[in-house]
């Protein structure tokens, strides 16, 4: 492409952006304070130029193709590279400022991430940080998600990935529990045993335990399962059965000895297992917000 026409789509491109982040053409208009029909006019035009679909239309919300997601992609790119032009003046010293939305899994979110809020935002008071609780399949630029954390041993292929550390999943129970239905000194010995579980998928009672060259998958029964962790943990402590946790979830519940380890000698294998994945998009122009968000992420989690 010349580079006149290349120029020439540049604002295009910018609106684009604008368009994918609001989810609408109608938000996008009053955002950019123009029409709804301006705009339509606009993104076609310009998938016009580019000779792609940029969108899936329906009655309802607008559907990004997968082509369009690289466009969205390399656009982003584009105006952080504007962005950070803007920003560099004859003072080296660049304060950090604008809207960063972060989302990880909801315990994640309260547990270890929560307690960094007030000094981060107190540190930075020119950022607004946007927090989101998720725990499902997260697609970033649909979501307009600046960074994420993952509990996984299957980082997103395609993103930058720091690891804060790492997490396994454990099993508990009450004292009450095992002083009445006995302490399980084996997996297979589950299945004797109520156990509460996530219950987000079909799977999630199926529990999987490695030790040395020995493994065991065993489909465990219960009367409760709940994929909130701090109402699974609760039904732990009120006796329901053994319950099974990210580590961190019950660190302080063992502390406290309101719950007590089951088979902690074996490996246990599932969701929120692996490390603690810290994810953002390749970018070469990084944006000061971002950079200062995961360097003080590293500084309070990474454990020396």
């Amino acid at each position: 492409m010349v580079t006149n026409k290349l120029i020439a789509l540049l604002p295009d491109l910018a609106t684009y952006i604008v368009v994918v982040n609001e989810g609408s053409f109608t938000a996008a208009a009053k955002k950019l304070g123009v029409t709804p029909s301006a705009l339509s006019k606009l993104i076609t035009r310009l998938e016009s130029a580019l000779s792609v679909k940029l969108f899936e239309r329906t009655t309802r919300r607008l559907l990004i193709t997968e082509s369009g997601k690289k466009i969205y992609q390399q656009s982003a790119i584009m105006v952080e590279a504007a962005q950070q032009a803007i920003d560099i003046s004859s003072s080296e010293h660049i304060v950090p400022s604008g809207s960063l939305t972060v989302a990880a899994p909801k315990a994640f979110l309260t547990i270890v991430l929560q307690p960094l809020v007030t000094p981060f935002l107190r540190e930075y008071p020119n950022i607004q940080l946007k927090l989101r609780a998720s725990d499902g399949d997260i697609d970033m630029i649909a979501q307009g998600i600046d960074v994420v954390f993952r509990l996984t041993d299957k980082p997103t292929e395609g993103l930058i990935m720091k690891e804060i550390g790492k997490v396994n999943l454990s099993l508990c129970a009450s004292p009450a529990y095992l002083a009445e239905r006995g302490l399980p000194t084996e997996p297979k010995a589950l299945v004797d045993h109520d156990c509460l579980y996530l219950g987000e998928t079909a799977k999630d009672h199926i529990w999987e335990f490695v030790k040395d060259q020995e493994s065991h998958t065993i489909a465990v029964t219960g009367r409760y399962a709940v994929n909130h962790s701090q109402m699974r943990l609760n039904g732990v402590k009120d006796g329901f059965g053994i319950g099974i946790f990210p580590d961190f979830v019950i660190k302080e519940a063992l502390e406290n000895n309101d719950v007590v380890p089951v088979l902690a000698d074996w490996q246990i294998k599932g969701n929120y297992h692996g490390v603690i994945a810290m994810q953002y998009a390749q970018n070469k122009y990084m944006p000061s917000r971002l950079k200062v968000f995961t360097e003080f992420v590293k500084q309070h989690l990474i454990k020396a």
